[in-house]
Parts: structure tokens; sequence; C-alpha cells
């Protein structure tokens, strides 16, 4: 496959540049090698070739990394699972893909006892092997999971075709160009799809990028990365910024080139602030969901020239090569200009459909016949957008109730599901994303109830989903606002939240 060839040359080529910087801790590209080439002999020693899907425990180290490049050399795909994550969802995952082997760096791996785990840390060492099995493009290169409306994580493949058709329209992209000498942030759980670009793009480029240690604050660690290691390439979610909004008059960063946004809305108003901290900088608001490859296109804001935005939320641009935008009604017919509608994506990074899971790949994808007579699968986002007259796509919010917590995409329905799951009471329970003082969302939990303690539910809850999901705010109200059509009132619920 093209894009793993790139990634052989890369490496080969900068074997003296850093490539990972690690707890403050710098990696070459010959070490790299040699890593990747330690556990690629592990694989090809243990895993038969009929056993495509390996899982990765994903641990903040040289030989994670190392293990998803090992995976790709010998065709094989990863499927990664966090390892602060409930050990019953992780299974799970597991169990869905009926993965056998696992690849570990931990000192003691949990998953030892019921699976074959090959542990990366402690190979012998062998000689650098970078040249690439051959791979079939429609072979799946990994597969994430992402939260799912039934209590089950829903799986989605993307292949090696997926992530060449990726690298192809970035590469097309005159605006976008990193450099051997580029120091690229690393903000990202490698079981969040924009960890692919994050590392992808400058292990393609000779490029060194630099991790945030599990267990840091976020937002301070990067403020910190910035400041001290003079940063070039930032790929962020927009709630970071709002975290460092109080250091906005501390950052003066003229060494950043490209700070690329994704995996929620931006707002106008910050970043036009955040612009000024960034001198030098071209700032990209990438639009582009799991089911397609991380991103599908892009809009370049500029404080100056670039800052078109609805309801404050900063446009997201046009599709990049290859990928065709479409906005929809509930028919799936195309819309007008300036009408709203259901942002549908088609092209080759789309992913062959969710994981076992045909009830929702006949609800989520569908086939149209273009103009010229060709058939063009398309995947409804859920998200609702507009397309304007000079051609560029503005988001107006969610077609149903998932939504974005610290860029992670996460089912209401899911949390409702395990909440009511536990309760001894049987009353409404409803999850809601509220904004905070900061402009970033998190998660309540509205019980239509008398007060009565919710310990039980929140433990049971903190067992069955990651951390990020677990509602930061519970309120009881006696009777929930419904709407004429006998709804319940999701908006006027919000009101009864109320976050200094």
């Amino acid at each position: 496959m093209e894009f793993v060839k790139k990634l052989q040359e890369s490496i080969e080529k900068h074997t003296d540049h850093n490539a990972l910087c690690i707890n403050n801790e710098l990696y070459t590209y010959k070490q790299f090698a040699i890593e990747i080439s330690k556990i690629r002999l592990e694989i090809a020693n243990n895993i038969k070739d009929s056993e495509k899907l390996v899982g990765l425990v994903t641990n903040d180290d040289l030989q994670t990394y190392a293990s998803i490049l090992a995976l790709w050399l010998e065709g094989k795909a990863y499927v990664p699972v966090n390892p602060t994550t409930p050990l019953e969802r992780n299974i799970k995952i597991f169990e869905l893909t009926e993965t056998k082997y696992i690849i570990d760096s931990s000192e003691d791996s949990i998953y030892k006892k019921d699976y074959k785990v090959l542990n990366s840390a402690s190979l012998s060492e062998t000689e650098v092997s970078l040249t690439p099995k051959f791979v079939k493009g429609d072979q799946i290169a990994y597969i994430l999971f992402t939260s799912g409306t039934t209590g089950l994580p829903k799986g989605v493949p993307i292949t090696f075709n997926n992530i060449n058709a990726l690298v192809n329209a970035i590469d097309e992209e005159p605006e976008f160009n990193l450099v051997p000498s580029d120091r690229c942030l690393q903000m990202f759980e490698l079981t969040f799809d924009f960890s692919v670009v994050t590392y992808l793009f400058p292990f393609l480029s000779g490029s060194c990028i630099y991790t945030i240690p599990k267990g840091a604050i976020k937002y301070f660690y990067i403020f910190k990365l910035i400041k001290e290691q003079k940063l070039t390439v930032l790929t962020m979610v927009p709630s970071i910024i709002n975290y460092l909004r109080p250091y906005f008059s501390e950052i003066n960063a003229p060494d950043v080139r490209y700070c690329s946004f994704g995996g929620g809305a931006l707002h106008s108003d910050i970043a036009k602030e955040w612009s000024d901290c960034l001198p030098n900088c071209k700032i990209f608001n990438y639009y582009g969901p799991t089911e397609f490859t991380v991103y599908s296109g892009f809009y370049p804001y500029n404080k100056k020239t670039h800052v078109k935005n609805h309801n404050g939320i900063v446009a997201i641009g046009t599709p990049q090569k290859d990928t065709v935008y479409l906005i929809v009604n509930e028919n799936n017919e195309e819309v007008d200009k300036n009408v709203t509608g259901e942002l549908c994506l088609g092209g080759p990074q789309i992913t062959p459909g969710y994981w076992k899971n045909i009830k929702r790949n006949a609800q989520s994808f569908f086939t149209q016949t273009d103009k010229n007579g060709k058939k063009i699968r398309f995947y409804k986002t859920g998200d609702l957008c507009f397309k304007d007259e000079e051609g560029d796509f503005l988001y107006v919010g969610r077609a149903d109730f998932q939504v974005k917590i610290r860029g992670y995409r996460v089912e209401l329905a899911e949390i409702e599901f395990h909440a009511k799951t536990k309760s001894e009471k049987k009353v409404n329970m409803v999850a809601l994303d509220i904004t905070n003082s900061l402009g970033n969302a998190e998660l309540g939990l509205a019980i239509e109830s008398e007060v009565f303690d919710t310990e039980e539910i929140f433990n049971y809850m903190k067992t069955k989903m990651p951390g990020y999901m677990i509602p930061m705010h519970v309120r009881f109200i006696k009777e929930f606002p419904h709407s004429i059509n006998g709804k319940i009132d999701r908006k006027e619920l919000r009101t009864y939240f109320e976050i200094k």
C-alpha cells in the first residue's frame, strides 16, 4: 500500500531526526525503526497470517507507536483500547472483533489471563526490517469504537485504501506542507480518530511528535510544550483553547506555522483571540467524522480575510480532493443552497460500514447516482449544515442527540441506558450536553423524581463507560417540561442546569 511504503522511506531517510518526544525523552527515527522491527518480528513469529485484527493497549510510549507501524508492515490492523477505560468495555471490544492477540507494553498486562499477549517492551534486538508485505487496499488498517445507543460501542473499520485516499487528499493541499524540522503536537488518545493524522503526517514527513503523558492536565501541558519546545504544528479540539483562554495574554508563539482544529465547533470569537497568540500561523478548521477517515474538508480561518461563521461557529469550508458533500432532506434528496439539511459524505475515504451492524448500516449509508451516471455511496453524518452562495458549508447543529465531549463523540442515549439499568426507581432520566462558563460542553443528567441517592448508579456507570461519558451534574426535577407534540423538551431541561 502506497502510504505504508512512504512511511518506510521516510523512516529510512530521516534516521538521525527525532521522531517522538514522550515525557521529555526524545527518540530518533533510528530508535523508532529498531522498535518497529523488534515488534514486527514478534508479530511474524507469533500471530498467524489469517489473524488480521490485533488488540493494542494504548500506552504513551515508543513501543505503542512502533506497534501500529509494525502491524501495518505485516498487513494487519490495530484495535486500540485505552488502559484507563473500564476493563469490561475493552473486553467487549475484543469480543466484538474476535481479537485473540493483544500487544501491550505494560509491565504486567491485565489481559494475559484470557488473551495471547505480546509484551512489546521486552523484546530482543533484531535487524531493521521495514519493507512492507503486500496488502490489499480493502484490508482493514484499524477499527475505532465510538459510543453506541444500545450500551454497546460501535466499531468503525478503516481500510488501507481509506487512509491512502486521506494522504493523497492532504498531499494535494498547497497550503499544508510539513517538513522534517517541524515539532508537532499529538494530544489525542490513540482510540480517537484525530490521533491518526497527528502521528501519520509527521512520520510521513520526518517530523517529531510531542505527546501528552497520561494523567497530565492536557491544556496546561500543551501550554508548556508550546512555550518550552517551540512547537510548530498544533492539532487540537476547540475545547482546549477554551481552557487556555485565561493564559492568552502570556502566549506569544511565533514558531507555530499551522494550527488545525476539529472534533467540535470552533467559535469565531475565541478563534480570533487565539490567532492573536500565533502571529505567523495558518489556521484550519477541519471537518470530518470517524466514518470518513478523520478529515473530509476544511475552512482556512483568517481573522482578516476568512471569518465566515453561522451563529458564531466558524464555517467548515469545502470538501477536499475526491470527497463529495451532499446536503439532503429527510428523503435523502439534495436541497438548494442556503437551505439547512443533513450533511452526507461520499468518496474513497468512506468506511466499509459499521462492524457487524447491519441495522445501523442501513440507517447511516445510502447510494445515489450522480449527473454522470456514477453511483456514489454516502454516509449520513447527522450534522445539520447548509451551503452558501460561495460554495462554503456552514455548520448549524446536530440532527440527533449525539454530542462532542472533549472531542469524543458521545451518544446521550448510551448514558441514559446505563443510568436506567442500575436505577431501582423506574423514572425518566435524560442526559444533556450543557455549556459551561468557558464555553465547553459538559454532561448533565436530569432525573424526573424527588431527590434520592445516586451513588450506586454512578458507581455502576463508571464500570461501563469512560470517564468523559460520566455526567458531572445531576438535577432532580419533579416534572419534565414537554413540547406540544408530547416529547420531553430537552432545550427547556437545559435551563435547570446553570453552571457557574
